[in-house]
Order: C-alpha cells, then sequence, then structure tokens
C-alpha cells in the first residue's frame, strides 16, 4: 500500500538526535518499532497494573496487554487511512513505557511525592525512559528514536514542561506545545485507539470482575445498542459470548466512525504533507454522535468501576506502598542499585527508580523494606 502524502514518510523523517546510518533491511519507524520491543521497559509492562493488579487475576489486562492492542486498533485504522502503520505501531507500543506500579494510583503518588521537585507525569517519562534511561547502547543513553516516534509519545505536556524541554531540544518535540499546534496523524491516531482500547477492554475486565454486571450497562446506549442487535442476530447467544460480541461490534463501530470522520475533515483541510497536518486543526476524530456515546461510557466506567469501593481500597493501599517506597528510598538510597545511588538529583533518581518497577517488585521491595504487606 502506498502512503498519503499527509503520512509521515521515512524518508523524509526529521531524524534522531543522535545520526546514526541508515538499517539495511528495515526503515526509522520499523527500527523505532524493533527497539521498543526489545526494551526493558516494554517487558516490565506485563507487569504492570491497567485497572486490576497483577495479582487479583491472570486474564485481567496489563500495560502490555492494552499497549498491544492500541497498536492492533492504531494499525488497523491507519492502513484504511493510509497512513504509516509502523509508526503508530511504535507509538502504541511505546505510550505507557513511563507507567508507574499500580497505575494511575501510583501516578497520582509519585506526583504527589515530587511536589515542589518538578512532579511526576507519566506520559512525560515515557520519553525520559526512551531518551535517557534505557541503557542498551554504547554511543549514547536512551533508545536515540526517531523524531516522529517520540513527537507520539509526547502527548500531553504543561507549557513549564515544555519550556524545560524546547531549552534542551530547540524545535523538538515540545515545540508544539508552545505553538499550540498539532501532532502528526499517526500520534492523533493513537490517542483515540488508546481511549477505544481502554473503554473497551476496562468493559470486559470489569464484568469478569464482578464489580459492573451487563444489566448495568444497559444505561450505556454505545454498549446496549450492540448487545440487542448481537441478540437479535444470534438469540441463542449466552453468557460471556454476548459480551463479547456486543464488545466486538462496538469495537467495529468505532474504528469505522473514526476512518469516515477523519476522511471527511481530511477532505475538507486537503494537508498537502505531515507538516501541513501538524498546521491544521486536530484531524482524528470520532462524529459527534460518536464522540457523545464514547463520552457516556466514560463517565459510567468512572462511576461504576474505577469509583468502585474495592478498586477506591486497593487503591489507596497502594499509593500508601508507592510513598513508603519513595520515603525509604530518599532516606537510604544505598537501597537502590548502585547506578541510582550515584545519581545527583536525588528526588527525580527514586521517581526514576519507583516508576520502572513492576506492581509485584514494588510490593516485594516495601515489604522488605518496611516489615509490613503493604496490599492485601
Amino acid at each position: 500500500m502506498s502512503l498519503a502524502a499527509y503520512a509521515c514518510h521515512p524518508a523524509k523523517s526529521r531524524g534522531r538526535r543522535h545520526a546514526e546510518s541508515p538499517a539495511p533491511t528495515r526503515d526509522a519507524f520499523q527500527r523505532d518499532r524493533d527497539r521498543i520491543v526489545h526494551s526493558t521497559a516494554f517487558r516490565r509492562l506485563v507487569y504492570k497494573t491497567q485497572v486490576f493488579l497483577n495479582h487479583e487475576g491472570d486474564l485481567f489486562r496489563t500495560r502490555l496487554t492494552h499497549s498491544l492492542e492500541v497498536a492492533q486498533l492504531g494499525r488497523s485504522i491507519a492502513r484504511a487511512l493510509r497512513i504509516n502503520e509502523d509508526l503508530v505501531e511504535a507509538i502504541a507500543l511505546a505510550h505507557d513505557l513511563g507507567h508507574t506500579p499500580f497505575g494511575h494510583a501510583g501516578q497520582d503518588a509519585l506526583n504527589a511525592c515530587m511536589a515542589g521537585h518538578g512532579g511526576f507525569e507519566h506520559n512525560l517519562q515515557s520519553l525520559r525512559v526512551v531518551d535517557a534511561l534505557e541503557h542498551r547502547y554504547p554511543q549514547y543513553d536512551g533508545l536515540n528514536l526517531s523524531f516522529e516516534t517520540r513527537e507520539g509519545i509526547l502527548k500531553h505536556c504543561s507549557r513549564a514542561n515544555a519550556e524545560r524541554i524546547e531549552a534542551a531540544e530547540p524545535h523538538g518535540v515540545a515545540r508544539r506545545f508552545l505553538d499550540r499546534t498539532q501532532p502528526a496523524l499517526e500520534a492523533q491516531l493513537c490517542n483515540l485507539a488508546d481511549a477505544i482500547a481502554y473503554n473497551a477492554h476496562d468493559i470486559d475486565d470489569g464484568v469478569r470482575s464482578g464489580l459492573i454486571t451487563v444489566e448495568q450497562l444497559a444505561e450505556v446506549e454505545l454498549f446496549e445498542r450492540y448487545r440487542r442487535e448481537a441478540l437479535a442476530e444470534h438469540p441463542q447467544l449466552q453468557d460471556r459470548r454476548v459480551l463479547y460480541e456486543t464488545i466486538r461490534r462496538m469495537l467495529s463501530a468505532q474504528v469505522y466512525d473514526v476512518i469516515d470522520a477523519t476522511r471527511a475533515a481530511i477532505e475538507a483541510l486537503a494537508p498537502v504533507d505531515a507538516d501541513a497536518v501538524r498546521n491544521a486543526p486536530p484531524i482524528v476524530a470520532f462524529s459527534e454522535t460518536m464522540q457523545a456515546q464514547s463520552d457516556e461510557l466514560k463517565r459510567f466506567l468512572f462511576r461504576n468501576l474505577y469509583r468502585h469501593p474495592q478498586v477506591t481500597q486497593t487503591t489507596d493501599q497502594a499509593q500508601e506502598v508507592v510513598r513508603e517506597l519513595f520515603e525509604a528510598y530518599l532516606e537510604r538510597s544505598d537501597e537502590m542499585p548502585v547506578s541510582y545511588a550515584d545519581r545527583r538529583d536525588r528526588h527525580r533518581t527514586v521517581a526514576d527508580y519507583i516508576a520502572g518497577m513492576t506492581d509485584r517488585f514494588a510490593m516485594r521491595e516495601h515489604e522488605r523494606l518496611t516489615g509490613r504487606r503493604g496490599i492485601a
């Protein structure tokens, strides 16, 4: 398939922070994807929480399986829009590399610990992982990814952080947050594929856990429409097959909606290349109707799943584990590996170390340092 003019073409990449010779059999974005897959941070995602902690069940999503689902959805949509599938996959696989153990609870706790020291945000940490914290190559720290992949990884950034990154990397990946421009289509697509993926799999995991029910989901228009449609076509369906078929139809409807809405926006704006996309309004989007239905689903999940007493109880325990780990390492830096203990910025070093932990390693370290089991 030939790429559209408005796609990111690897031969026109803005390049890497450290110059390298091209690979003989892979283009720039394929090489980025491969470096991400082979990174230590990527492997750790298998034991990092999505919603449910790893020890709560073997079949719940983790950050790794979530990232794979985002990549699959992203590639499917990218193919239809004739934008770069390999770049979409690279961004999708890397977008959560900086996430803490224990999901958003861990991030919130670490951000509170870092108040007054630059704060903590997992999206910014993902860029820090690929730029500095991976140590695999003799010539440089980080993975030395291409500009376009790094642009997609940094999907949120405060002005203060953008100014700091811009000072170190003029006209780099943070510039758009100061100019209020957009990233390439591939990056825009990954943002939306992320939301589509977690809404769908959080329904699946929420029902599997028993914390939400199919009957409760009947109040959500996007879910109930396709549940009724599935049962009308397959009245014999029972139990989880009804749920799976409903989610499958939901996903398909959202994918086709994004493709149609984005094609219409591309036709209206007629961007001639990737830089024209960056200077245009956001292009990859749902239709207004689908956006409203997606927002309704998000509100339902927030109210009934993410704020469920069982989830918040675990969240509170996880935050305490992170806080106590932070305090312990800050007081006793020699409890960290030598490569961390010798760094100058102690607060950021401790944050880097904790953010890189898996759930089970964080729990094991907490028990070792405090003598208490932090999460029941």
